[in-house]
C-alpha cells in the first residue's frame, strides 16, 4: 500500500466531530465574516502565540503584504526601499516585498539549519534597507537573536514569516512573538491547517494591528469611511470556527511531528544527510527535509516503493523567470539545497508501522 507525502483527509477525520458542529454552528448562525468566530479564533490565537494583537486576514501572502502595507502607511517605508529575506523559502515572501513596490533582495542560507543567514544579511543591508523578513523554515525558528541585533544597530523592522512554525519555541516565546510582526498562513497541509485558504498577522503594536485590521477590510475601520486604500483579505466565520477547533490540538500535533523526526534519526544511509536539529522546542517539524547528491534516483526509488516524497524547492527564488535579472547572484548555499533536499512523509497521523517501512526502504537504498 502506498504511503502518501500527507493524508489530509485522515488528518482531519481525526477531529470530523468537532469540525462538523463548528461549520455547523456558523451556516446556523447566519453570519458568515467580521463575525464571532473571527474575534474568538483571533484572541485565542493572540493568547496562544503571548502577543496583544491577532488579526484574521485571507492567506498567508496577504499576511505579509499588509504588515508592509502598514508600514509603508505609517511612512516607516517609502516604494522602492528594500526589504532582505531568504532565497531559499516560497516565493509568497518575495511576491509580498515586490507586491508593495518594495524591492526584494535576496539573501543566502545557513547550509544547516537552511534559514536565513545572518552573516548573508549584514552584507546585502545599504542605505535603502528598511526591513528583514525572517521566513522560520520547515517549521524551525530562524536565528532571531542575532537578527534582532542587527536589526536594532541598522534601525530595520523585523518581520516572522512563520507560515509553517506554529507553536515553535525559541527562548521562552513562540513563533509570532518574535519580532515587530508575524504573518502566518493557515493553508490546509500547516501544522495548524483551515479547510481553505486563511492567514493572520499577530504583533504587539497596537497601531500597527489597527491599520492592518483596517487595511485588511477595504481601508475601513467604519463601514463606507476609507481611510486608505485596502484589500478584501478577511478571516471568514468557517475557517474561523474550524481554526478554533484544531488550535486545541496544536501542541499534542506538534508533539507527534517531533516524535516522528526523532524516529527518522533510525535512517542510517550514508547516502543521506539527515537534518541538524540542536532545539527540539524551535522546531515542530513542518517539513522533515533529507539532503542527497542523486535526488532524482533517490525518489525514483521511494516511489517504486510506494512511498511518496516532494522537493522544498527545487529552485531558489533568485532562480524563478519571476524575478528575471537576479539570477546572476551568488548565494551558494541555496543554490546547493535546491539540488539536494527532498521532504519525506511527515504528519500526525503517520502510523508507526509506516514510519518503520519508511526508515527501513531508506536503509536498503
Amino acid at each position: 500500500m502506498e504511503i502518501p507525502f500527507l493524508n489530509l483527509k485522515r488528518e482531519n477525520e481525526r477531529y470530523a466531530s468537532e469540525i462538523k458542529e463548528a461549520v455547523s454552528r456558523v451556516t446556523d448562525s447566519g453570519w458568515y465574516i467580521l463575525g464571532e468566530e473571527k474575534a474568538c479564533f483571533e484572541q485565542e490565537y493572540a493568547t496562544y502565540c503571548g502577543v496583544k494583537h491577532c488579526i484574521g486576514v485571507g492567506n498567508g501572502l496577504d499576511a505579509i503584504r499588509l504588515i508592509l502595507m502598514a508600514f509603508l502607511e505609517q511612512g516607516v517605508m517609502r516604494e522602492g526601499d528594500e526589504v532582505i529575506l531568504p532565497a531559499n523559502t516560497f516565493i509568497a515572501t518575495a511576491l509580498a516585498v515586490s507586491q508593495c513596490g518594495l524591492i526584494p533582495v535576496f539573501a543566502d542560507c545557513d547550509i544547516t539549519t537552511y534559514n536565513i543567514s545572518p552573516e548573508s544579511v549584514i552584507e546585502k543591508i545599504t542605505s535603502r534597507t528598511k526591513a528583514i523578513i525572517a521566513v522560520h523554515l520547515y517549521g524551525q525558528i530562524a536565528a532571531m537573536d542575532e537578527l534582532k541585533q542587527i536589526a536594532i544597530q541598522h534601525n530595520l523592522k523585523l518581520i516572522e514569516d512563520a507560515a509553517q512554525a506554529h507553536g515553535a519555541v525559541y527562548n521562552g516565546k513562540k513563533a509570532g512573538n518574535l519580532s515587530d510582526a508575524a504573518a502566518f498562513s493557515f493553508y490546509p497541509v500547516k501544522n495548524l491547517g483551515a479547510l481553505g485558504d486563511a492567514g493572520a498577522v499577530t504583533t504587539d503594536d497596537e497601531e500597527l494591528a489597527r491599520i492592518v485590521r483596517s487595511l485588511s477590510n477595504y481601508g475601513s475601520d467604519r463601514k463606507y469611511i476609507h481611510e486608505c486604500k485596502g484589500l478584501n483579505s478577511r478571516l471568514d466565520e468557517i475557517q474561523a470556527a474550524v481554526l478554533s477547533v484544531k488550535l486545541k490540538h496544536l501542541d499534542r500535533d506538534n508533539q507527534r511531528r517531533k516524535e516522528i523526526a526523532a524516529y527518522y534519526a533510525n535512517i542510517k544511509n550514508v547516502n543521506i544527510l539527515l537534518p541538524d536539529n540542536k532545539d527540539s522546542l524551535s522546531h515542530v517539524f513542518h517539513l522533515y527535509i533529507i539532503r542527497t547528491n542523486n535526488r532524482e534516483r533517490l525518489q525514483l526509488y521511494l516511489s517504486e516503493k510506494g512511498i511518496q516524497t516532494q522537493i522544498h524547492y527545487p529552485i531558489a527564488i533568485h532562480k524563478q523567470p519571476a524575478y528575471y535579472g537576479w539570477e546572476e547572484l551568488n548565494l551558494p548555499a541555496a543554490e546547493q539545497l535546491q539540488d539536494e533536499v527532498l521532504s519525506l512523509p511527515l504528519y500526525a497521523s503517520l502510523t508507526d508501522d509506516e514510519l518503520y517501512r519508511i526508515v527501513e526502504t531508506l536503509n536498503n537504498y
